[in-house]
């Protein structure tokens, strides 16, 4: 099978030993994406901001592989608290219009660097 790493300039680095995402043949395999800002490297304060950020992130890591959001067919949503799960389906909703990816969505104990919400996606060219 024909692999290889994507890295996208206009995401955050990673905060761990992974890379942004992997192409495995046409399909893209994205590490979760926190709301971090790329030139800082700071989490916004909110979710509504960590939300867009984590989209926006998911979206140069998409642009890298030469994908959109329109690619993605799955997500899973990673929250530190359920109460904010209709925040975060306003803002997921501007980003996955149409037909939206298939989704799971889930409260965590915590997330790295205390973030409120994390992304990650799969996408077939």
């Amino acid at each position: 099978m024909d692999k290889k790493v994507i890295s996208a300039t206009n995401a955050p680095a990673a905060v761990g030993p992974y890379v942004h995402a992997w192409m495995a043949g046409d399909t893209l395999f994205t590490s979760g994406q926190l709301g971090l800002i790329p030139e800082t490297g700071v989490l916004p304060e909110g979710v509504e901001a960590q939300t867009e950020q984590s989209l926006k992130n998911i979206g140069a890591v998409l642009e890298a592989a030469g994908m959109n959001y329109q690619n993605v067919v799955k997500t899973t949503v990673y929250l530190a608290d359920m109460n904010d799960f209709a925040t975060v389906n306003e803002i997921y909703a501007k980003y996955f219009t149409g037909e939206a990816p298939a989704r799971s969505c889930v409260q965590v104990a915590r997330l790295p660097k205390d973030g409120l919400v994390e992304i990650e996606a799969i996408a077939v060219k």
